[in-house]
């Protein structure tokens, strides 16, 4: 019998670090922790394989102990080419909960709000709006977002942003996060906090937690590689195998989601992945 070389390869990269991840785990948590419970999985860690056999992949997802999902809006819509109360009964029958979408906020958004709340979804988010020229484009996009945050609101939702590494880069004496935290109303406006994008850019997640108290209420979970310049931006890990301390920064964020999602893979599947950071999700104490 043949094996493909590749997926050897693959499998036994996979075994290994599983084997190494194990390891940390046993050393994760002590008495007098607490447990991070219920965790979720944006599914564009999985973007490869969502879109072609939704169910199935769903499933899997479900069996590896996540509870919660964040969905994005790929070509077939937030709800992948179901209805919302479709793919809420597809949620309820896998004992998850779809908790939020990260969507185009410039394209039917009443439209997407109100689905979205039909549903019992918590959260809205814009998920991108790329670097600017100036402060005051910064500012109009804080104006736009109190929009969105009205409508989520009039609908019974919450409205949030999440970031990158462009809203904390030096831009006319300013940092644009600071920016958009000042400029939108708390009462409309929350924000997920991508640990690995603030890391990224040289800040650190638990100064920013302090800063604004209450304002980060979603996080992106997700690692970075060990000794790689910042310089490097698309290098995330396997959670636990990096250099992020979630600890520290899980334990002064008190966020009331933490999303797992990983964008690179290093010779294993993006399901392997998946299946890894719930492995590390599953025993974290802080």
């Amino acid at each position: 019998m043949s094996i493909n070389r590749r997926s050897f390869i693959k499998t036994t990269a996979a075994a290994g670090l599983a084997y190494s991840l194990s390891n940390t785990l046993k050393a994760c948590g002590s008495a007098g922790e607490k447990h991070l419970g219920a965790f979720g999985l944006q599914l564009y860690t999985i973007r490869d394989v969502i879109e072609t056999d939704t169910a199935n992949v769903l499933k899997q997802v479900a069996d590896m102990g996540y509870k919660q999902i964040e969905s994005y809006e790929g070509d077939k819509g937030i709800f992948w080419g179901m209805t919302n109360t479709d793919f809420k009964k597809l949620m309820d029958d896998l004992g998850l909960s779809l908790v939020s979408s990260h969507t185009d906020i410039s394209k039917d958004f009443e439209r997407k709000a109100a689905e979205a709340a039909a549903i019992g979804m918590k959260y809205l988010i814009d998920p991108w709006e790329g670097a600017q020229k100036s402060i005051d484009d910064f500012k109009r996009i804080a104006d736009k977002m109190n929009n969105c945050g009205k409508i989520c609101k009039q609908n019974g939702i919450r409205f949030a942003y999440h970031n990158h590494d462009y809203t904390f880069v030096n831009l006319d004496g300013q940092i644009p996060q600071d920016v958009l935290m000042k400029n939108t109303d708390p009462e409309l406006i929350d924000f997920e906090m991508d640990i690995y994008w603030v890391v990224t850019s040289g800040h650190d997640p638990v100064e920013w937690i302090n800063r604004y108290p209450g304002r980060f209420k979603l996080a992106h979970v997700k690692d970075r590689k060990k000794n790689t310049p910042l310089t490097e931006t698309e290098a995330t890990c396997v959670l636990g195998t990096g250099e992020i301390d979630f600890k520290k920064i899980l334990k002064a964020g008190n966020f009331t989601y933490n999303i797992a999602e990983q964008e690179q893979y290093d010779h294993m599947s993006s399901m392997d992945a998946a299946r890894l950071n719930a492995a590390y999700l599953k025993e974290f104490r802080y």
